[in-house]
Protein backbone atom coordinates (compact mmCIF):
# COMPACT_ATOMS: atom_id res chain seq x y z
CA UNK A 1 0.00 0.00 0.00
CA UNK A 2 2.98 2.15 0.77
CA UNK A 3 2.11 5.74 0.11
CA UNK A 4 -1.28 5.42 -1.17
CA UNK A 5 -3.20 5.73 1.34
CA UNK A 6 -5.84 9.18 1.77
CA UNK A 7 -5.05 11.76 4.50
CA UNK A 8 -6.43 12.41 6.67
CA UNK A 9 -6.62 9.32 8.55
CA UNK A 10 -10.25 9.70 10.42
CA UNK A 11 -10.01 6.28 12.51
CA UNK A 12 -7.24 4.30 14.12
CA UNK A 13 -7.26 0.82 15.66
CA UNK A 14 -4.62 -0.28 18.08
CA UNK A 15 -3.69 -3.53 19.20
CA UNK A 16 -2.94 -3.63 22.84
CA UNK A 17 -0.21 -6.10 24.51
CA UNK A 18 2.76 -5.19 22.67
CA UNK A 19 1.65 -2.03 20.94
CA UNK A 20 -0.78 0.18 23.22
CA UNK A 21 0.70 -1.56 26.61
CA UNK A 22 4.12 -0.95 27.94
CA UNK A 23 5.84 -4.17 28.62
CA UNK A 24 4.05 -4.38 32.70
CA UNK A 25 1.02 -4.02 30.93
CA UNK A 26 0.31 -0.31 31.51
CA UNK A 27 -0.67 2.59 29.63
CA UNK A 28 1.67 5.35 29.77
CA UNK A 29 1.16 9.38 30.38
CA UNK A 30 2.50 9.88 26.88
CA UNK A 31 -0.10 7.40 25.21
CA UNK A 32 -3.02 8.45 26.86
CA UNK A 33 -2.02 12.02 25.99
CA UNK A 34 -1.63 11.19 22.66
CA UNK A 35 -4.63 9.40 22.49
CA UNK A 36 -6.54 12.64 23.67
CA UNK A 37 -4.46 14.60 21.11
CA UNK A 38 -5.64 12.36 18.37
CA UNK A 39 -9.08 12.33 19.22
CA UNK A 40 -9.62 16.08 19.71
CA UNK A 41 -7.91 16.07 15.90
CA UNK A 42 -11.46 14.14 15.02
CA UNK A 43 -9.49 11.20 14.54
CA UNK A 44 -11.81 8.13 15.94
CA UNK A 45 -10.07 5.54 17.92
CA UNK A 46 -10.77 2.20 18.94
CA UNK A 47 -8.72 -0.80 20.16
CA UNK A 48 -8.71 -4.34 19.20
CA UNK A 49 -6.73 -7.10 20.81
CA UNK A 50 -7.00 -10.89 21.41
CA UNK A 51 -7.51 -10.86 25.11
CA UNK A 52 -10.95 -10.88 26.64
CA UNK A 53 -13.44 -7.89 26.34
CA UNK A 54 -13.42 -8.46 30.19
CA UNK A 55 -9.46 -7.70 30.10
CA UNK A 56 -9.98 -4.50 28.24
CA UNK A 57 -12.53 -2.49 30.07
CA UNK A 58 -10.09 -0.56 32.23
CA UNK A 59 -8.26 0.03 29.45
CA UNK A 60 -11.35 1.45 27.48
CA UNK A 61 -12.84 3.44 30.04
CA UNK A 62 -9.02 4.95 31.15
CA UNK A 63 -8.69 6.31 27.19
CA UNK A 64 -12.58 7.21 26.94
CA UNK A 65 -13.27 4.96 24.09
CA UNK A 66 -16.80 5.90 22.93
CA UNK A 67 -16.33 3.40 20.17
CA UNK A 68 -16.90 -0.51 19.75
CA UNK A 69 -14.35 -2.13 20.74
CA UNK A 70 -12.84 -5.71 19.75
CA UNK A 71 -11.90 -8.75 21.82
CA UNK A 72 -10.94 -12.34 21.14
CA UNK A 73 -9.21 -10.72 17.64
CA UNK A 74 -12.60 -10.03 16.50
CA UNK A 75 -14.55 -12.53 18.30
CA UNK A 76 -16.27 -9.75 20.17
CA UNK A 77 -17.41 -6.67 19.25
CA UNK A 78 -18.54 -4.45 22.35
CA UNK A 79 -20.45 -1.61 22.92
CA UNK A 80 -18.55 1.03 25.15
CA UNK A 81 -21.68 0.10 28.05
CA UNK A 82 -20.05 -3.16 27.82
CA UNK A 83 -22.83 -4.96 25.86
CA UNK A 84 -22.32 -6.81 22.74
CA UNK A 85 -22.62 -5.72 19.60
CA UNK A 86 -21.55 -8.96 17.66
CA UNK A 87 -19.93 -12.30 18.83
CA UNK A 88 -18.56 -14.85 16.82
CA UNK A 89 -17.89 -18.43 18.99
CA UNK A 90 -16.10 -21.42 17.57
CA UNK A 91 -17.23 -23.73 15.60
CA UNK A 92 -17.69 -26.87 18.37
CA UNK A 93 -16.39 -29.92 15.55
CA UNK A 94 -13.05 -27.12 14.78
CA UNK A 95 -12.52 -26.57 18.78
CA UNK A 96 -12.49 -30.14 19.63
CA UNK A 97 -9.90 -30.75 16.70
CA UNK A 98 -8.22 -28.20 18.05
CA UNK A 99 -8.49 -29.13 21.87
CA UNK A 100 -7.45 -32.88 20.50
CA UNK A 101 -4.49 -31.86 18.68
CA UNK A 102 -2.77 -29.66 21.88
CA UNK A 103 -3.83 -32.62 24.01
CA UNK A 104 -1.78 -35.14 22.29
CA UNK A 105 1.39 -32.38 22.37
CA UNK A 106 0.97 -32.00 25.89
CA UNK A 107 0.62 -28.36 25.49
CA UNK A 108 -1.36 -26.28 28.19
CA UNK A 109 -4.93 -24.85 26.78
CA UNK A 110 -6.99 -22.59 27.92
CA UNK A 111 -10.34 -21.94 26.77
CA UNK A 112 -12.41 -18.92 27.49
CA UNK A 113 -15.96 -18.89 27.48
CA UNK A 114 -19.07 -17.49 29.34
CA UNK A 115 -16.71 -14.24 30.35
CA UNK A 116 -14.02 -16.97 32.27
CA UNK A 117 -10.72 -17.88 31.67
CA UNK A 118 -11.17 -21.72 31.75
CA UNK A 119 -7.84 -24.19 32.48
CA UNK A 120 -7.28 -27.62 33.68
CA UNK A 121 -3.48 -27.04 35.04
CA UNK A 122 -3.22 -24.11 37.24
CA UNK A 123 0.94 -24.78 37.18
CA UNK A 124 1.13 -23.94 33.58
CA UNK A 125 4.49 -21.93 32.23
CA UNK A 126 2.57 -18.91 31.70
CA UNK A 127 -0.94 -18.78 33.73
CA UNK A 128 0.73 -16.18 36.11
CA UNK A 129 1.81 -14.23 33.06
CA UNK A 130 -1.82 -13.88 31.82
CA UNK A 131 -2.95 -13.42 35.27
CA UNK A 132 -0.96 -10.01 35.47
CA UNK A 133 -2.07 -9.19 31.96
CA UNK A 134 -6.01 -10.14 31.94
CA UNK A 135 -6.09 -8.67 35.95
CA UNK A 136 -8.14 -11.77 36.85
CA UNK A 137 -7.80 -15.38 37.94
CA UNK A 138 -8.53 -19.00 35.94
CA UNK A 139 -11.21 -20.59 36.78
CA UNK A 140 -10.43 -24.75 36.84
CA UNK A 141 -12.21 -27.25 35.67
CA UNK A 142 -11.99 -30.89 34.66
CA UNK A 143 -12.86 -30.73 31.42
CA UNK A 144 -13.67 -28.39 28.24
CA UNK A 145 -16.72 -30.09 26.77
CA UNK A 146 -19.24 -29.00 28.51
CA UNK A 147 -18.51 -25.13 26.53
CA UNK A 148 -17.73 -26.69 23.66
CA UNK A 149 -20.80 -24.81 21.72
CA UNK A 150 -19.83 -21.57 23.02
CA UNK A 151 -15.85 -21.14 22.90
CA UNK A 152 -14.70 -17.76 22.07
CA UNK A 153 -11.08 -18.43 22.09
CA UNK A 154 -8.50 -21.03 22.68
CA UNK A 155 -5.05 -20.68 23.41
CA UNK A 156 -2.36 -23.06 23.07
CA UNK A 157 0.51 -21.69 25.40
CA UNK A 158 4.28 -23.11 25.12
CA UNK A 159 7.63 -21.88 25.72
CA UNK A 160 8.44 -24.20 22.03
CA UNK A 161 8.03 -21.17 19.92
CA UNK A 162 9.23 -23.01 16.75
CA UNK A 163 6.29 -26.09 18.18
CA UNK A 164 3.19 -23.17 18.11
CA UNK A 165 5.14 -21.82 14.44
CA UNK A 166 4.80 -24.84 13.00
CA UNK A 167 1.37 -25.62 14.36
CA UNK A 168 -0.24 -22.23 13.52
CA UNK A 169 0.94 -23.34 9.98
CA UNK A 170 -0.52 -26.83 10.44
CA UNK A 171 -3.87 -25.78 11.65
CA UNK A 172 -4.62 -22.70 9.52
CA UNK A 173 -4.53 -25.65 6.51
CA UNK A 174 -6.53 -28.08 8.72
CA UNK A 175 -9.35 -25.77 9.68
CA UNK A 176 -9.53 -23.19 6.38
CA UNK A 177 -13.03 -22.23 6.44
CA UNK A 178 -13.92 -23.37 10.09
CA UNK A 179 -12.02 -21.38 12.25
CA UNK A 180 -8.33 -19.29 12.43
CA UNK A 181 -5.08 -20.16 14.18
CA UNK A 182 -2.87 -17.34 15.07
CA UNK A 183 0.20 -16.54 17.11
CA UNK A 184 -0.75 -13.39 19.45
CA UNK A 185 3.29 -13.92 20.83
CA UNK A 186 5.77 -16.16 20.32
CA UNK A 187 4.40 -18.34 23.28
CA UNK A 188 0.71 -18.23 22.73
CA UNK A 189 -1.42 -19.60 19.66
CA UNK A 190 -5.01 -18.66 19.34
CA UNK A 191 -7.52 -20.22 18.03
CA UNK A 192 -11.01 -18.32 17.04
CA UNK A 193 -14.07 -18.12 14.67
CA UNK A 194 -13.19 -17.72 10.70
CA UNK A 195 -15.52 -14.55 11.39
CA UNK A 196 -12.69 -13.40 14.35
CA UNK A 197 -10.17 -11.51 12.97
CA UNK A 198 -9.17 -8.00 13.28
CA UNK A 199 -9.70 -7.11 9.76
CA UNK A 200 -13.19 -7.80 9.93
CA UNK A 201 -13.10 -5.98 13.08
CA UNK A 202 -11.72 -3.12 11.24
CA UNK A 203 -14.03 -3.12 8.57
CA UNK A 204 -17.11 -3.36 10.78
CA UNK A 205 -16.19 -0.45 12.88
CA UNK A 206 -15.10 1.70 9.84
CA UNK A 207 -19.06 0.72 8.35
CA UNK A 208 -20.19 1.78 11.66
CA UNK A 209 -18.68 4.83 11.05
CA UNK A 210 -19.22 5.75 7.46
CA UNK A 211 -15.13 6.03 6.92
CA UNK A 212 -13.97 4.30 3.67
CA UNK A 213 -11.10 2.07 4.72
CA UNK A 214 -8.64 4.47 2.67
CA UNK A 215 -9.06 6.41 5.92
CA UNK A 216 -8.60 4.11 8.42
CA UNK A 217 -4.93 3.33 10.01
CA UNK A 218 -4.03 -0.18 12.10
CA UNK A 219 -1.30 -0.43 14.25
CA UNK A 220 0.19 -3.20 15.74
CA UNK A 221 2.99 -5.99 16.59
CA UNK A 222 1.78 -9.54 16.14
CA UNK A 223 0.45 -12.17 13.38
CA UNK A 224 -3.31 -11.38 14.67
CA UNK A 225 -2.75 -8.29 13.28
CA UNK A 226 -2.27 -8.63 10.14
CA UNK A 227 -5.76 -8.89 9.04
CA UNK A 228 -6.04 -5.77 9.92
CA UNK A 229 -2.95 -4.82 8.03
CA UNK A 230 -4.49 -6.10 4.65
CA UNK A 231 -7.62 -3.97 4.95
CA UNK A 232 -6.28 -0.74 6.64
CA UNK A 233 -5.64 2.60 4.53
CA UNK A 234 -2.06 2.70 6.36
CA UNK A 235 -0.41 -0.48 8.69
CA UNK A 236 2.03 0.65 11.14
CA UNK A 237 3.81 -2.16 12.69
CA UNK A 238 5.70 -1.54 16.02
CA UNK A 239 9.75 -1.73 16.16
CA UNK A 240 9.67 -4.72 18.37
CA UNK A 241 7.69 -6.80 15.83
CA UNK A 242 9.11 -9.84 14.15
CA UNK A 243 10.72 -9.18 10.87
CA UNK A 244 7.74 -11.02 8.40
CA UNK A 245 5.22 -8.79 10.32
CA UNK A 246 7.36 -5.78 9.56
CA UNK A 247 7.59 -6.36 5.89
CA UNK A 248 3.69 -6.71 5.76
CA UNK A 249 3.50 -2.91 7.13
CA UNK A 250 3.15 0.10 5.35
CA UNK A 251 5.13 1.96 8.25
CA UNK A 252 7.54 0.68 10.99
CA UNK A 253 7.08 2.83 14.12
CA UNK A 254 9.20 2.68 17.62
CA UNK A 255 8.87 -0.34 20.03
CA UNK A 256 6.50 -0.11 22.93
CA UNK A 257 9.08 0.74 24.89
CA UNK A 258 10.28 3.66 23.20
CA UNK A 259 6.60 5.02 22.94
CA UNK A 260 6.04 3.66 19.65
CA UNK A 261 2.45 4.38 19.52
CA UNK A 262 2.89 8.15 20.20
CA UNK A 263 5.20 8.32 17.31
CA UNK A 264 3.08 6.86 14.78
CA UNK A 265 0.57 9.19 16.16
CA UNK A 266 2.50 12.66 15.67
CA UNK A 267 4.34 11.19 12.42
CA UNK A 268 1.54 10.11 10.33
CA UNK A 269 -2.28 10.76 12.13
CA UNK A 270 -1.96 13.75 13.96
CA UNK A 271 -2.45 16.91 11.07
CA UNK A 272 0.69 18.91 10.76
Amino acid sequence: MGESFQRPIRLLLSDLDGTLLQPDHQLSPATIDAVRRLREAGVAFSVASSRPPRAMRHVVETLGIDLPYAGFNGGSLVNPDGSLLQAHPIDPQAARLCLDEFAARNLDVWVFADDQWLLLDEQGEYVEHERSALGYGPLPVDSFEPYLSRIDKIVASSADFDLLKRLEGDLSARLQGRALAARSQDYYLDITAVQANKGAALQTLAEHLGIGLQQTAAIGDGHNDLAMFQVAGLSIAMGQAREDVRARADQVTGSNVEEGVVQAIERYLLPR
